[in-house]
């Protein structure tokens, strides 16, 4: 039965997943800085702080969905909190502190997400066992999926804005009807891959060499994305001067990407995932370069960079996690415990740009939506281009010299 039950809802819970992922560290510090005036140090210190967090609650996240045994259950609960923290966040007033409100709201949203997010790529491990080690099949569905959802989920705040006073009020409404529905295309998965809690064991997953490997290749690479998600809005509102373009621009890199995504997989499947992967990180040096020249009014080379950067982060969230899942399914055929090991190399990314970036800009004197001196907008543009070109030269090499699963 496992064989011959379709894929796409596997589409549509990575969707509602990656919803509330990426976009959220694009919109909610931008929106509590507009809305409620919280500082950019502040808001940079709760995200670090959250991805601390993380270091304790991955792992042991893991460990708790290997060994669950309603996992139906836990799982509804997990999209109950997740839809309640979307709604809270962007909803509701703040009941205290806007600072402390934006961070109670974003430990129950993260903590909910990184159980699901775990949950749902480990059920991938054997479902792409059960299909013949189809892992870069699985991904291309699951990938392509979680990219529409980054997409809708970018723009759809800046779309609703031209017909709600309240934009991402109606995102969060939104969002829990999908959530809901996600809940329920994707419950015969729960129970078919999942009959009885198995026992994880994460120090054979640390004493392997190759899954350290890709734990540290994880980090190095997801960390130009995270640089860049949290630079977007402030690069195209200050540096490009084009406030008003930013939907567009997240709709053409969004959408670029999953476009990207199967293509990837397709490639990856004939001429082999690390040589695959070479090509999507060259293709992201190259468009960073470019990003590093452009200034004020440039915004038609900026849309080839998102097209660009786009297409390579279709490769990223398409190819490494299938390889993660080949090589979990060689050592921990659960998945749960390596899996919230990934969750959390990939989050450490997350705490660089959030703990590093923003306070910088702000010790540079960068206000947001005012005016800047040329030397700040210099240094936005070296923080937004300049080090994820570094960190993907990083992530190139860390490549070479990882061993990958030639079945995938």
């Amino acid at each position: 039965m496992t064989q011959h039950r379709p894929l796409w809802s596997y589409s549509v819970f990575a969707g509602v997943l990656a919803a509330a992922g990426l976009p959220i560290y694009m919109h909610a510090p931008k929106f509590y800085v507009d809305s409620y005036g919280v500082g950019l140090g502040s808001l940079g210190a709760i995200l670090a702080g959250l991805r601390l967090l993380d270091v304790v609650q991955d792992p042991l996240l893991g460990l708790l969905s290997a060994r669950i045994r309603y996992r139906s259950l836990a799982v509804f609960i997990g999209l109950a909190v997740l839809a309640a923290a979307m709604v809270g966040l962007f909803a509701v007033s703040p009941l205290f502190g806007p600072a402390l409100w934006f961070a109670a709201m974003l430990i129950l949203m993260f903590s909910a997400y990184s159980f699901l997010s775990i949950t749902f790529y480990a059920v991938g491990v054997k479902r792409a066992e059960a299909l013949g080690r189809a892992h870069l099949r699985l991904a291309g569905w699951r990938e392509g999926g979680a990219l529409v959802g980054v997409c809708l989920a970018a723009i759809a705040p800046v779309m609703l804005a031209g017909v709600l006073e309240a934009p991402f009020a109606g995102f969060a409404v939104g969002f829990v009807a999908l959530a809901a529905v996600a809940g329920i295309v994707m419950a015969p998965e729960w129970s078919a891959t999942h009959s009885v809690p198995e026992q994880p064991d994460i120090r054979r997953i640390l004493g392997d060499s190759a899954a350290r490997r890709l734990l540290l290749l994880g980090v190095v690479n997801a960390a130009p994305v995270a640089v860049t998600s949290t630079l977007f809005l402030f690069f195209v509102e200050s540096r490009l001067q084009s406030i008003g373009s930013e939907g567009p621009l997240l709709v053409l890199f969004f959408v670029s990407a999953a476009v990207g995504a199967p293509i990837w997989s397709t490639i990856a499947q004939r001429v082999g995932a690390r040589r695959a992967l070479i090509y999507g990180m060259a293709l992201s040096i190259a468009a960073f370069l470019w990003a590093l020249t452009l200034g004020a009014g440039d915004v038609w080379p900026f849309a080839a960079v998102c097209v660009a950067t786009g297409l390579a982060l279709g490769a990223d969230m398409t190819i490494l996690p299938a390889i993660f899942a080949g090589r979990m399914a060689r050592i921990d055929p659960n998945g749960a415990a390596g899996f919230g090991l990934w969750s959390f190399a990939t989050k450490v990314s997350l705490a660089f740009a959030a703990a590093v970036l923003l306070p910088i800009l702000q010790g540079a004197g960068f206000q947001s939506g005012g005016p800047n001196a040329p030397e700040t907008l210099y240094l936005l543009t070296i923080l937004y281009a300049g080090v994820p070109c570094f960190l993907k030269l990083c992530a190139m090499a860390l490549l070479m010299r990882t061993p990958i699963e030639k079945e995938l």
